[in-house]
């Protein structure tokens, strides 16, 4: 049978250190040997090459007001695509997206089943909401729906108290994480403010959210014990118009959340230069829109972080993190074209030359 080739003529990119000359594509897989005996058209794509993209905090089926319909979902899963997203984990969704599974066109996900957030402590339909007494059992569900990850909210805003405050009593919180790791399942945590993050920490959470509130001690702790944090700060730019939103009811609040985004570069640059893992995340859905990893490697970049750092944190890194390849020999190839070399210029990952999805170009 007659077999159509792609010829990455390359430079492909493995990782920060490696660079290969060519590649090719051969039944949906990469090698690195030139085929000699598919006999079918052979289709040059010229450029740099990539893994594909990965958003580590993304939402594919919810938007502002919840859960969407799968034609929704099924276009921002298509807006990621095409902007290099080949590989989303979806950290908490309320809409069942098991479907695009059968999808070869589409991103592949991992889930963490939907957000688990305290009564009344969490964005309208977005959350199971539940009190500490059942945290546990809710734990072991979710983590029965999802992918190898669990999400806790792991603070919101406290109205009686009109500020931040963590969501769950500290036993219970070790209680729950000990349950998911029981069952093989990772659990992340969203995290704006300080106070949440030492139980969190304490507890073994595997992985944190935004991560505006770490302070000296809670980073070190991250990074002692190798905790993931995905600072997504195209979604911490809203901060200022929240806080303007809820000034007249929740100042304390407002001033709060001021103050975390008026140190989020810092505080980005006090966990890598720690050695805590740092990966790519948007927060897609709800209220912000697909397809925005590029923006975010911008964003961390002027946060003061290595080009190669952020380009791995949202490629290579971070398929490793997540148990998937990169560019190796037979893997599924999932990757971009880039006009030129990331690690030297990021900004040319807004715009790839060609997407490769399982061996076929999807977007160019």
């Amino acid at each position: 049978m007659m077999t159509d080739v792609l010829h990455l003529s390359g430079p492909v990119r493995v990782d920060a250190d490696e660079v290969r000359e060519q590649a090719w594509v051969l039944d949906g897989r990469l090698t690195f040997e030139q085929p000699t005996s598919a006999g079918g058209d052979v289709t040059r794509l010229p450029g740099w090459v990539v893994p594909g993209l990965v958003d580590a905090h993304c939402h594919i089926g919810l938007a502002a007001h919840g859960a969407v319909d799968r034609a929704t979902a099924q276009a921002q899963a298509v807006t990621d695509r095409d902007h290099g997203t080949l590989l989303v984990r979806d950290a908490g969704s309320p809409a069942d997206t098991r479907w695009m599974d059968e999808r070869d066109d589409l991103p592949r996900i991992i889930r963490a089943g939907r957000h688990i957030a305290r009564t009344r402590r969490y964005i309208r339909d977005y959350a199971v909401e539940i009190e500490p007494d059942s945290l546990v059992e809710e734990v072991r569900h979710q983590a029965g729906r999802g992918d190898g990850w669990v999400k806790l909210v792991g603070d919101w805003i406290d109205r009686d108290l009109g500020d931040l405050a963590p969501s769950w009593p500290a036993d219970v919180l070790a209680e729950a994480v000990a349950a998911a790791h029981d069952v093989g399942a990772r659990v992340t945590a969203h995290c704006f403010g300080e106070d949440c993050l030492p139980d969190l920490l304490a507890a073994g959470v595997d992985g944190i959210e935004h991560g505006t509130g770490f302070t000296a001690e809670t980073v070190e702790a991250a990074a002692r014990q190798g905790v993931a944090v995905v600072p997504t700060l195209v979604n911490i730019a809203t901060f200022p118009d929240l806080a303007a939103a809820g000034e007249a009811k929740f100042p304390t609040w407002s001033a709060h959340m001021r103050a975390l985004h008026a140190r989020r570069h810092e505080t980005v640059r006090s966990l890598h230069d720690a050695g805590a893992p740092l990966y790519v995340g948007t927060d897609a859905g709800g209220s912000l829109p697909h397809g925005l990893v590029a923006h975010e490697v911008a964003e961390l970049v002027d946060a003061g972080l290595p080009p190669a750092t952020v380009v791995g944190a949202a490629s290579w890194a971070a398929r490793a993190w997540l148990g998937r390849d990169g560019l190796v020999e037979g893997a599924r190839a999932d990757l971009l074209v880039l006009s030129d070399d990331p690690v030297v210029d990021p900004s040319t990952l807004r715009t790839p030359r060609a997407v490769v999805l399982g061996g076929r170009v999807v977007a160019h």
